[in-house]
């Protein structure tokens, strides 16, 4: 979820704490709990740059494949 903990709010944490991080997104597609996705920042100002941030990634993940 976007706000308050996701079915894998745990793992979430578990990345962004052995990262140091200010913020993570986990994305879990058919995982042994199913797909969904957990949300974790410290600074509501990065939850509101998520949406560019997450396109940005989209638009990576579109260029790699190209060609593939």
């Amino acid at each position: 979820m976007a706000t308050g903990p996701g079915k894998f709010d745990a793992e979430c944490t578990i990345a962004r704490e052995a990262t140091d991080a200010a913020g993570a997104i986990l994305i879990v597609i058919d995982g042994t709990l199913g797909s969904g996705f957990s949300v974790q920042v410290i600074d509501p100002e990065i939850a509101r740059r998520m949406p560019i941030i997450l396109r940005t990634v989209a638009d990576q993940i579109e260029a790699d494949m190209e060609g593939i």
